[in-house]
């Protein structure tokens, strides 16, 4: 996506011009050719069509513009492709959020888990709640996270007999104060008003389950899942999800 522009209703970069309803069942129906994509072989494209597709309802001309940008980026790397396995068998997740940078000021939480050197999980997704702080909004989305990876460890144990795996699973996130928060109970001043269901990421953390590790800003690569970036950006973590 475009970095910086900004494609609420109610922007200057998005034109007035609404869809016919002709047009707006082909904005759907793109969209629906694009989430494919994006769920099953391509985590790349995962923020952009996150973002369209919150505006099914009402889209506009702008809209249809940025979808036919995401199709012309497929085509141009038609031949890139999602490449599992490598040496090594451990589990390494990284967690990731972009604060109120958008209209509905909804962060956007991100999150990315590999088996190996390719990524087996991932996720771009609006949070239910408005966030206060960013540190809030990396520990709302350490919690998405940390209910993926149990589902994860529950998934494998099925397969425990030919592929054994160890936990704790390390979690990478590029704020230390939601680091903090997520391993000490005590810090009840600044998370007391936070629903008690996103404080989950502490009994996964207490259980053993994951092991919360601080990660540069630089090399968080679920930066990707949350915000459009530039391109130089963008290219290297599509390399290390294992688009290649």
């Amino acid at each position: 996506m475009e970095t910086g522009i900004d494609l609420s209703l109610d922007s200057p970069h998005v034109s007035a011009t609404l869809l016919t309803p002709t047009e707006k069942t082909k904005y759907r129906e793109m969209i629906g050719c694009l989430m494919y994509a994006a769920v099953m072989t391509r985590p790349d494209i995962s923020f952009a069509v996150s973002t369209l597709s919150q505006y099914l309802e009402t889209p506009h001309t702008t809209h249809v513009q940025a979808v036919t940008r995401v199709f012309r980026y497929l085509s141009g790397t038609k031949d890139h492709k999602l490449v599992l396995g490598g040496s090594s068998s451990r589990i390494v997740g990284y967690s990731d959020s972009d604060w109120a940078s958008q209209n509905h000021r909804h962060s956007i939480s991100g999150f990315a888990f590999f088996i190996g050197d390719g990524v087996v999980s991932w996720s771009s997704k609006k949070q239910p709640i408005i966030t206060l702080s960013s540190t809030e909004a990396e520990y709302v989305a350490l919690t998405h996270s940390s209910k993926d990876i149990i589902w994860i460890h529950k998934l494998l144990t099925e397969f425990s007999s030919i592929f054994p795996f160890t936990i704790p699973t390390s979690l990478y996130c590029d704020n230390q104060g939601a680091v903090r928060l997520s391993k000490d109970s005590t810090f009840h001043g600044r998370t007391k008003h936070i629903d008690v269901h996103f404080h989950f990421i502490r009994q996964t953390v207490s259980q053993g389950h994951i092991s919360l590790l601080y990660c540069p800003t630089d090399d968080m690569i679920a930066d990707t899942f949350t915000k459009p970036l530039t391109r130089f950006k963008f290219e290297k973590f599509r390399r290390l999800l294992g688009i290649l």
